[in-house]
């Protein structure tokens, strides 16, 4: 009988490699929890931080993702061995649609992370490699909180950020716990400092209490009046300062807004052009306050955004800049000073949503709005809008299985 030769180590290693992508392999024993309605509640209740990969077994990436999570989890547990403190877990979607229902999965695989049972807005977009996922894991362990020995660290903080500081007399306080957990949620968004004892005692005249630095030098401090106890309130009032009304657009949480699913009103403005930034805040908090969760309000800097501006057939040196794109077409505000005239920003919005904008760009004028004598002119004013550019910064089918909107009821 003919022997085939013996493969050198490094081929068989090679090989090993390629069934541990394709899932044919096991990586050893992982210790990751199968979520269903029965256990999820206590699993992740009790979870200071927990991953879940929401997957289906049909889709290919979610395969190829299987023994990349175990050998993470693995290595997660090595790390930390308190099953309590971070758990790696999972959700067959086709089996618990239900679940998958509640946590609005539209696409496979998606990686949620959950802090003592809250999900983050944010999940885990990241390189999909066991030592990606061990770092973010890392990342997520570090405190967010900076513990500060003088008070005269607090006048060094970095006003280009949102600031939240606590006074308190012990870090064994039920007010501190909260703050921590506040701090958790909300770390990507706001920087947390905290003083403790001596070092705080001036601050506390009144008991132990929370402020807010916003950006910028010359603007106030505020405080929070709540009960420093109550997660609610204290997360309410913290979410409000950090998370601001209008947010950056980059390319690095691109996808995650694109994904929210709703338009997208955009000031695109030059990075050092401040003065346009708060104009445009101040009337999108004074005119569409109330449009809030149907389009999100955003700037992004004209030179990272050069194309997006080239395709509605402006550039840079015409900054700033604001357009609408509905994910089907982008539309432009006639002019940027035309943002101080009242109720003209909401009505392009409000224009949006009725659909006005769309058919004036195909079909010219509603009739109501032109003058007599016009009616025949409006096949020669009609246009076709540019197509949508942040729909391409949504979620990849080279990296995801999308779920048809047919199938977003699992």
């Amino acid at each position: 009988m003919k022997l085939l030769p013996a493969l050198p180590y490094l081929d068989i290693r090679f090989f090993t490699s390629i069934l541990l992508v394709m899932g044919l392999s096991t990586p050893g024993k992982a210790e990751i929890t199968s979520l269903d309605t029965g256990n999820i509640e206590e699993i992740l209740n009790n979870a200071g931080v927990a991953l879940v990969n929401f997957y289906a077994d049909w889709c290919r990436f979610s395969q190829m993702l299987h023994p990349i999570f175990e050998e993470a989890s693995n290595l997660a547990r090595e790390e930390y061995p308190d099953i309590t403190q971070v758990v790696f877990a999972r959700v067959d979607c086709d089996q618990h649609s239900d679940i998958a229902q509640r946590y609005r999965i539209s696409k496979y695989p998606t990686l949620k992370m959950f802090r003592n049972g809250m999900m983050m807005k944010r999940e885990y977009r990241g390189q999909r490699s066991v030592a990606a996922i061990a770092d973010f894991i890392r990342q997520q362990k570090v405190d967010p909180i900076k513990e500060v020995n003088s008070l005269e660290e607090l006048n060094k903080v970095d006003r280009s950020k949102r600031n939240i500081i606590g006074y308190f007399e012990t870090k064994d306080s039920d007010g501190y716990h909260t703050f921590e957990k506040v701090a958790n949620i909300l770390r990507d968004d706001c920087v947390f400092f905290a003083a403790f004892g001596e070092v705080s005692q001036t601050e506390r005249f009144s008991g132990d209490n929370v402020i807010f630095k916003p950006v910028g030098e010359a603007v106030p401090d505020m405080v929070f009046l709540g009960s420093l106890p109550s997660f609610d309130l204290s997360y309410a009032w913290t979410q409000d300062k950090c998370v601001p009304l209008v947010r950056e657009i980059t390319f690095e949480n691109g996808e995650e807004l694109t994904e929210e699913g709703i338009p997208f009103l955009i000031l695109f403005h030059v990075k050092e052009d401040t003065e346009s930034l708060e104009q445009f805040q101040q009337e999108v908090a004074r005119q569409l306050i109330s449009e809030k969760g149907s389009i999100n309000f955003l700037h992004a800097d004209c030179e990272k955004f050069r194309h997006p501006l080239l395709h509605i057939q402006k550039t840079p040196a015409e900054c700033p800049v604001i357009a609408i794109d509905s994910f089907r077409h982008m539309y432009v505000f006639p002019e940027f000073k035309d943002l101080m005239i009242h109720g003209k920003l909401r009505q392009f919005v409000l224009d949006l949503h009725s659909g006005k904008l769309h058919r004036e760009f195909h079909h010219g004028p509603d009739p109501t709005d032109s003058t007599p004598g016009q009616e025949d002119m409006i096949e020669v004013v009609a246009s076709n809008p540019p197509e949508s550019s942040f729909q391409k910064l949504a979620p990849s089918e080279t990296r995801y299985t999308i779920l048809s909107r047919d199938r977003d009821e699992l």
